[in-house]
């Protein structure tokens, strides 16, 4: 025997999400391969990239697909270059190759954008220094100010539009618009692939732990933004509204306090604000708290806020 080749599929070194058994099938070749080769023995597994020709495994594939490919990087073979590479690889005399055709401008713009690049592809790629992820509570923090001042109807539909644009994108459709609030998504075209796609978006949107499942244990778009609506637990009431703001405040005076001219300013402003809170109490308490204010140095307004609110 001359020539031993088997044709397995790059998502055995690349994975492919909801599709563990397939790549792990792969992986397997791709292991049988090398083993003979260890053994002296002829031995290529060909561990291929998309196909532009259908086939029977591809031919299921629609424009939802195609569009998720297309976004990872990954660009259909035509038969004329697939052959080419059979012919290429036969004479290598290597174990594993991955013949797959890439688009490196996609691939280098996610980059630029800070998106992750697959680890395999970081030699291609130069990813740079990239840029820290926000943990799941400051990343909601853009979406939780955008709900935190709505009346829940608008929260729903704030969500329900968000989920929407993600359900576009994933299906490849031209916008929101053409996604109906209440198509069943397997009515709409999804699969086990694009489900954990559109979860894996959602849970970077919200920051919130979504099952695998999420898509299919509500099945719409208006089903599933108002989970995600139970679950963020936004309201809209005062209180909420004003520890927000004071979490923000406390945030942003942290790194102005060494500035003594800067925190003179600032002090002034608590100064009145704290005095504004204490009006509300009874009068003689208030003038009390006050004439304090008004006789304390800086350090010592900082200590009371500190105390008495929890903000410094």
């Amino acid at each position: 025997m001359t020539a031993f080749a088997v044709f397995s599929s790059a998502s055995g070194l690349f994975g492919s999400a909801g599709q563990g058994n397939y790549a792990a099938a792969n992986a397997y070749l791709d292991a049988v391969a090398t083993r003979r080769r260890a053994a002296g023995l002829p031995a290529t597994s060909l561990a291929w990239g998309l196909w532009e020709q259908t086939s029977g495994m591809t031919a299921h594939l629609g424009a939802a697909d195609q569009a998720r490919m297309s976004r990872g990087g990954v660009l259909p073979i035509g038969p004329a270059e697939g052959m080419r590479l059979l012919d290429a690889a036969l004479d290598t005399g290597e174990a594993l190759l991955v013949p797959i055709k890439l688009d490196l401008r996609a691939l280098r713009a996610d980059a630029a954008a800070g998106r992750p690049v697959q680890h395999l592809l970081r030699g291609l790629v130069r990813t740079g220094r990239q840029p820290v992820r926000a943990t799941a509570g400051d990343g909601t923090g853009g979406l939780t100010r955008r709900l935190a001042g709505l009346a829940p109807a608008e929260q729903e539909n704030l969500l329900l539009d968000l989920v929407r644009g993600h359900v576009a994108t994933v299906l490849g459709h031209a916008g929101a618009e053409h996604v109906g609030p209440e198509t069943a998504f397997k009515d709409a075209g999804f699969d086990s692939l694009t489900s954990v796609e559109l979860r894996n978006r959602l849970r970077e949107t919200t920051g919130l732990k979504l099952a695998a499942t999420v898509v299919f244990d509500y099945p719409n778009p208006l089903a599933l933004a108002r989970h995600l609506h139970a679950e963020l637990g936004t309201t809209n009431d005062a209180l909420s509204l004003v520890h927000e703001k004071i979490e923000d405040i406390d945030s942003l005076i942290a790194g102005l306090l060494s500035d003594e001219s800067k925190k003179a300013d600032i002090v002034l402003r608590l100064q009145g604000l704290v005095a504004k809170c204490n009006g509300a109490v009874e009068e003689t308490e208030g003038s009390a708290v006050a004439e304090q204010l008004e006789s304390a140095s800086a350090d010592e307004v900082l200590d009371f806020i500190n105390d008495e609110l929890g903000i410094v």
